[in-house]
């Protein structure tokens, strides 16, 4: 690692709730541990939320979080650490000129799974249209088509190496990142620019971890009542909070690690017991709860028959895969499970069904596929994982029919696929045949067969017809 040097940038892609209740409130501890040679700057790379990023720009960048802890202690705080917030505009100008600045080290980068835009093999999948158009460079609406804009324009002032930093859900998302960034910039020719990112970037892996809900009316009207500060940006999340990182940093980065920021040599075990039992279980609590009618999460969390299934999801076919003998995880599962499932029941949080049962389409194959190729690899049963694809099927077959009480978003999903999945006459059969979901395990009958199981026990176990 290289030294920090005063007037640092790191720049984020994605001024969204979860990067200003997490990486934003690491470097403000920094700042208030009296270490100030870092600062964050910010933009969107789509005209979202133009609101909220006016109200940061007014503001300076400042913002009050209110955290709460399982049993309901709230405390408030000021975080000043994001120190400009840059409007869009479609060229993203102002996000390349301050990429492009040889103080900017780090970019730093917050995109939901599907916004990788890869395929069943883990390709580019240059059919979306979003991606094409960037690809004839006509827009930079993605995340690649954005950071071939930026690194370029680096390249050209010689401003240096920088260190691409994902802050998401996915897999290996430095891996997969740096391979989609790769084969953008061949597919789009860029060669010298393809040649300088191979040899002045690194893309370590990172692993993020704290539930932050989307902002309510209730949450400005609690900050005022307790600082006297009317704050339009204000925002929630829970108290508990995780950030692992590969330490390779060619350019340098914040001392981290002195505000609790574990920086390890592999992410891959943290990683994966992270994403198969925290989100993965956080998937099944959603549909599962709003096929039982019920709003927020912490209500499926406390009603038995759901918190089983999450429970015995993970202890029965998790942990046999991420703890093996000779291979032993360095996470301790079974209290890992536990504690999940308390953050999950804390009712302050107040998370909602609807944005944690967000796009199911991606996260079938990044959360949930994995545990089951395994587990049938070995000839497990594999009773309790194949109830969260069962539970997803049922949850889309409520959307098929215009009977789900919200709206439904996933960016990953093609529509009229989705439909045709529920209108077939054996729906888990249409499921389990889909390659975009399931990979190589498509179509096998042992998944099949499984999530057929599984499908018949959630609809007499809930005590609803839940097709």
């Amino acid at each position: 690692m290289s030294p920090s040097q005063p007037g640092s940038v790191m720049l984020h892609l994605g001024l969204g709730s979860f990067h200003r209740a997490h990486q934003a409130v690491y470097l403000q501890q920094l700042r208030d541990a009296g270490d100030r040679r870092w600062e964050l700057q910010g933009g969107n790379l789509r005209p979202d939320q133009p609101e909220l990023i006016e109200t940061l720009r007014r503001q300076g960048g400042a913002y009050t979080l209110e955290t709460v802890s399982p049993d309901g202690l709230r405390r408030y705080e000021r975080i000043r650490s994001i120190r400009r917030v840059l409007p869009w505009e479609p060229t993203l100008s102002g996000l390349v000129r301050a990429g492009a600045d040889a103080r900017t080290r780090i970019v730093s980068i917050t995109v939901t799974e599907a916004g990788y835009y890869l395929d069943d093999r883990q390709r580019l999948d240059t059919r979306h249209p979003d991606l094409a158009a960037d690809l004839e460079g006509r827009s930079c609406g993605t995340v690649y088509g954005a950071l071939a804009r930026l690194l370029e324009a680096r390249r050209q002032r010689g401003s240096g190496p920088l260190t691409l930093l994902n802050c998401d859900n996915l897999r290996h998302n430095g891996e997969r990142l740096r391979a989609g960034l790769l084969d953008f910039l061949a597919q789009s020719d860029q060669p010298a620019l393809l040649e300088w990112v191979q040899s002045h970037t690194r893309c370590p892996n990172a692993m993020v971890d704290r539930i932050t809900p989307r902002p309510s009316p209730a949450v400005r009207e609690r900050v005022l009542a307790a600082t006297g500060e009317d704050d339009p940006a204000a925002l929630m999340a829970e108290s508990f909070i995780q950030w692992v990182i590969e330490d390779d940093f060619p350019a340098g980065r914040p001392d981290w690690e002195t505000v609790g920021v574990q920086m390890v040599d592999s992410v891959l075990p943290y990683e994966e017991a992270k994403i198969r039992i925290l989100n993965a279980s956080h998937s099944c609590i959603a549909w599962a709860g709003t096929l039982l009618g019920l709003r927020y999460i912490h209500e499926g969390t406390q009603d038995e028959r759901i918190r089983r299934y999450a429970h015995e999801y993970v202890t029965e076919d998790v942990m046999p895969c991420l703890h093996r003998p000779g291979r032993p995880s360095p996470v301790d599962l079974a209290a890992y499970r536990d504690t999940v499932l308390q953050r999950f029941g804390n009712p302050a949080i107040e998370d909602t069904n609807q944005r944690v049962a967000m796009d199911g389409f991606s996260k079938i194959p990044g959360f949930i596929a994995p545990t089951l190729r395994e587990r049938l690899a070995e000839g497990a049963p594999a009773r309790a994982v194949a109830r969260l694809p069962a539970l997803f099927l049922a949850f889309l077959q409520r959307w098929h029919r215009g009977q789900l009480p919200y709206e439904y978003q996933d960016q990953a999903m093609d529509p009229a696929l989705a439909h045709a999945i529920c209108g077939s006459h054996d729906p888990v059969a249409a499921l389990c045949a889909d390659a975009g979901l399931w990979g190589e395990l498509a179509g096998d009958a042992s998944l099949t067969r499984a999530v057929a199981t599984a499908y018949e026990e959630i609809q007499h176990l809930t005590g609803v017809t839940l097709d």
